[in-house]
């Protein structure tokens, strides 16, 4: 299997572009140029001109942003087959957040001025990438819902789930790469209380906590202590 058979292999792992039509999966495949990142490397930062949409198809890519006092604000932590930039494809206005790798990362590039050509040929593909945006603009409510109405402790395990779930992009995963401070961090929860309630949930053996890695032990009782 050659590199673009592994990506395509590994996108096709995602339920978004595993429910485009052929044609637009073999048009970004195409058009997509390989970019590599070191671990911290920036992508991007809030303000950038947008460059396109992304796919990570190896490692990982933190999103956020710092304020000038040096503190991060995360948004979220993301892994293969998850793709990222469609907002400034509809705006066109300077991207929203910054975008670091988090360790050594492989990303999928489709430049801006080829989704603009692809799109003005066949517009029928714009409701596509509004699916993508769409569902995430979803997540983003439903997280500002659980941080005004949930105590933390159900609050972080539905965290976990959505993780553990790729962000509804992909098959659940039993073992998560993320720090606690990370996790805190998108929680907006101190780093206490975070560490707090995972060993919680390992002492009822519904995790196992390692250096940077949640594993979950019971999928199940996790969904539970998320209601």
């Amino acid at each position: 299997m050659n590199e673009t058979q592994r990506y395509r292999a590994r996108l096709l792992e995602g339920q978004w572009f595993a429910a485009l039509p052929g044609e637009l999966q073999q048009a970004l495949l195409e058009a997509a140029q390989v970019q590599r990142l070191q671990a911290g490397q920036r992508l991007f930062r809030r303000g950038d001109k947008p460059s396109g949409l992304y796919a990570v198809v190896e490692g990982a890519m933190r999103v956020g942003a710092v304020g000038e006092n040096g503190k991060e604000a995360l948004l979220t932590l993301v892994e293969p087959p998850y793709w990222f930039g469609e907002i400034s494809l509809f705006d066109g206005q300077p991207r929203t957040h910054d975008a670091f790798a988090e360790g050594d990362t492989t990303l999928l590039l489709v430049g801006q001025p080829r989704l603009a050509a692809l799109l003005e040929r066949q517009p029928q593909y714009w409701r596509d990438f509004a699916l993508l945006m769409s569902h995430k603009l979803r997540l983003a409510f439903v997280a500002l819902e659980e941080i005004s109405l949930l105590p933390a402790p159900p609050r972080l395990a539905r965290r976990l789930l959505l993780i553990a779930e790729n962000y509804g992009e992909g098959e659940p995963r039993e073992v998560i790469h993320l720090a606690q401070e990370q996790l805190a961090l998108m929680l907006a929860i101190s780093r206490q209380t975070t560490n707090q309630i995972l060993k919680d949930l390992q002492a009822q053996g519904i995790l196992r906590l390692t250096y940077g890695v949640i594993e979950i032990l019971d999928m199940p009782r996790l969904r539970l202590a998320a209601r």
